[in-house]
């Protein structure tokens, strides 16, 4: 006996292994490979293999599969927010369609869960009214003190969408900082070789940003970012590169007494300000006002 799936709009073009622990079973990908190399899998009555990308209409049949049990996982904890943190996220909302929501992210919470942060916005938002039928996808990242403009999309086919649009650079943003001392050059392209380390293993990877200086004081600069590259921790790196660290950033500073008399009052001056894309002709474009804190420092010292 066989059981008998039809592949759903959601999961167009996503890969069979993928799929699977999805609909049928969350097996380790071992165990996944073994069950299409012992043909206990047919998609639409032909062999397949784990990596074949489902398509809409799709028939699958599993065979029996009954031996193969998954390993108890410890249980992964959800962050359960408390009514009032839920209802706040209306102020958030920059647009919310079928599709996908638009927010301004408010700086000091990760967009998802980890080793150091169990309180995350995509936690949240699955308790709000805007994924009460849906799914939050994660289709880029702020870091955890950047505040500003966040997409999330509410399906599989739109996360997907996005993911191929942020790659081949067509979803442009735009971020504005506020950083130690005068920049020199009103415009300028940064170039850096940035080092990373996986696994004790050094990765270099090449970062391209624009940088514009909309304002200087006696000790600060206030300036304008447009990344081409993606990469973590992109413009914190290349403007203490440039040897003007963003004001209130703890983790690239030059001078520690300095940062650390001046973080007592200041979070991360970085707020992703503003993006832009096109989806079947359709042109998107939106703003995040920047936080209280933001405010104060540029009226205060601009």
């Amino acid at each position: 006996m066989s059981k008998i799936y039809t592949v759903e709009k959601d999961f167009q073009n996503t890969r069979f292994d993928k799929w699977f622990k999805s609909k049928v079973i969350n097996l380790p990908q071992s165990l996944i490979e073994k069950i299409v190399r012992l043909n206990k899998v047919k998609i639409n009555k032909k062999k397949t293999t784990s990596s074949y990308r489902v398509q809409l209409g799709d028939i699958v049949e599993v065979y029996d599969i009954s031996k193969f049990k998954i390993i108890d996982r410890p249980k992964v904890l959800k962050y359960k927010p408390s009514r009032k943190e839920v209802d706040v996220y209306d102020d958030y909302i920059l647009e919310n369609n079928e599709n996908f929501i638009v927010i301004n992210k408010p700086a000091g919470i990760p967009v998802q869960s980890g080793t150091k942060s169990f309180r995350n916005i995509i936690d949240i938002l699955k308790n709000t009214k805007y994924f009460k039928d849906h799914k939050p996808y994660i289709v880029h990242r702020l870091d955890k003190e950047t505040s500003g403009i966040l997409i999330v999309a509410k399906t599989r086919e739109y996360a997907q969408l996005f993911t191929s649009l942020f790659r081949i650079r067509k979803i442009h943003k735009t971020y504005i900082a506020l950083t130690y001392g005068r920049i020199k050059n009103v415009k300028d392209t940064l170039k850096d070789d940035l080092v990373y380390f996986d696994n004790n293993k050094k990765i270099i990877q090449k970062a391209i940003s624009y940088l514009k200086v909309l304002k200087l004081s006696d000790k600060y600069s206030y300036v304008e970012l447009n990344p081409i590259t993606g990469r973590k921790h992109q413009l914190r790196k290349q403007l203490f590169n440039l040897g003007h660290p963003i004001i209130g950033d703890d983790k690239y500073f030059l001078n520690r007494k300095i940062i650390i008399k001046k973080k007592k009052s200041n979070k991360l001056m970085l707020h992703a300000y503003k993006i832009k894309f096109m989806i079947k002709n359709t042109k998107y474009n939106f703003k995040a006002k920047y936080n209280n804190e933001f405010e104060a420092f540029l009226n205060k010292n601009f």
